[in-house]
């Protein structure tokens, strides 16, 4: 009598790697990019047009590590853009639609490794919504910390530092800092 076996189309996943401003998150992203290079997996990076502190066409970490990048308005053009890549790198996620899960899902349906890396929480310490679906949906989540620029300890909050209300404010060190739990100063809510 012979097993039985179950044979599948090649299997996709999703990634998301998250956590506060100045947590490395871009890096991780870069990291594991490179490395599916290295593997000689075909790889396309994907970045929001709103993102446009460093480089226009290339993900670059606060570091000035980089990777090429397509830019693109709204995330549907991810699955018109990604061609025959194997891995799909997707930076800034929080920047993006509400539509970004459904075409991660649609991509790792496809046999596609898909690695996203985003804020999960906003200045206001309240979660981006497609984050916080993309955490529910994803294989691998990894969750990165900064350091507490008030105390040392391990930073969960981007402290927004420069009076704004809008929730999607492009900044660095000028406009952010990371804080702990402990340190994080709650905005004033109209």
């Amino acid at each position: 009598m012979e097993p039985f076996v179950i044979k599948r189309e090649e299997t996709g996943w999703i990634e998301v790697v998250c956590g506060s401003m100045f947590s490395g998150k871009t890096e991780e992203l870069i990291r594991r990019m490179r490395r599916a290079e290295i593997a000689k997996q075909r790889v396309e990076i994907f970045k929001p047009a709103f993102d446009v502190r460093y480089a226009e066409a290339e993900v670059v970490s606060h570091n000035r590590t980089s990777i090429p990048s397509v830019v693109v308005q709204h995330s549907s053009e991810i699955l018109q853009n990604a061609g025959i890549a194997q891995v799909i790198g997707i930076d800034e996620a929080h920047f993006f639609d509400t539509d970004l899960p459904r075409v991660c899902q649609e991509l790792a349906r496809k046999g596609r490794r898909v690695i996203i890396a985003g804020l999960d929480q906003d200045y206001r310490a309240q979660p981006f919504e497609q984050m916080a679906q993309l955490m529910a949906i994803a294989e691998y989540v990894t969750k990165l910390h900064a350091i507490c620029v008030v105390c040392g300890a391990p930073a969960n909050n981007s402290q927004r530092i420069v009076a704004s209300d809008e929730r999607l404010l492009l900044g660095e060190k000028d406009a952010y800092e990371p804080r702990c739990r402990h340190c994080f100063e709650w905005p004033n809510e109209s």
